[in-house]
């Protein structure tokens, strides 16, 4: 068995954030692409709750498996546990401020709203015909809230907390990339230019590129004969 498993769909950002976390490592586990709506019974006993990213660590000593299945965790622990000591992406003060992100108070604050505040509005502003109490447009408002606030962030500095990526600026970027995905054209219009130069910036790099690869779907042997019915 790997030492390291992740289960993962590509285009969630939640896994997004793990994988970045990842290849910001050193650890370089087996990557199971899976479907969401075909969940393997594998993940599903290691993580009931059935959300990805999941990363299963067999770390000495092996009674049983370590299991992180949320994606902040996952990050942290990666890169406190397995930190890379020559990464392609980052020069070697950058990553240390990275590094050191990860117990910022403003950096956790930030990402507790991505998580808490924004992403529930992303969501009704995404799926906007399943939540008929309100318009499109209003989710969208609601979700520039926070939107403003990494605006007003980017007008002091390159990323959100200075002018190297913290982990907040990893953590949050894949979020703002589903936001302005739900309507492209409105979001090349708005008036967040920081935060669309900072966004266009972070998906144009060589670690999202890498954390993007595409990969095989992977099944288990229940989720295989279930595949094939």
């Amino acid at each position: 068995m790997s030492c390291a498993i992740l289960y993962t769909f590509r285009r969630c950002p939640y896994a997004m954030r793990a994988r970045i976390g990842l290849h910001l490592s050193s650890l370089n586990p087996e990557l199971r692409e899976i479907e969401l709506r075909n969940k393997p019974a594998e993940m599903l006993k290691l993580s009931p709750k059935g959300t990805v990213p999941v990363l299963v660590l067999n770390e000495p000593p092996i009674n049983s498996p370590k299991v992180l299945d949320e994606s902040i965790d996952i990050f942290k622990y990666v890169l406190s546990h397995y930190p890379s000591t020559a990464t392609e992406y980052l020069c070697s003060s950058a990553y240390t401020s990275l590094v050191c992100s990860m117990t910022d108070k403003a950096a956790i604050k930030l990402i507790e709203l991505n998580d808490f505040q924004f992403k529930p509005w992303l969501d009704k502003y995404k799926y906007a015909d399943r939540h008929l109490e309100y318009s499109e447009e209003y989710y969208r408002d609601k979700a520039c809230e926070f939107i403003e606030i990494l605006e007003a962030k980017l007008t002091v500095n390159k990323q959100l907390l200075s002018d190297s990526p913290s982990m907040a600026d990893y953590a949050i970027f894949p979020f703002i990339r589903q936001f302005a995905h739900v309507n492209k054209l409105w979001f090349q219009q708005s008036p967040y230019q920081n935060v669309k130069q900072w966004l266009k910036l972070h998906l144009e790099s060589d670690l999202f590129k890498a954390v993007m690869t595409k990969h095989s779907l992977w099944l288990d042997d229940l989720t295989q004969q279930h595949h094939l019915k």
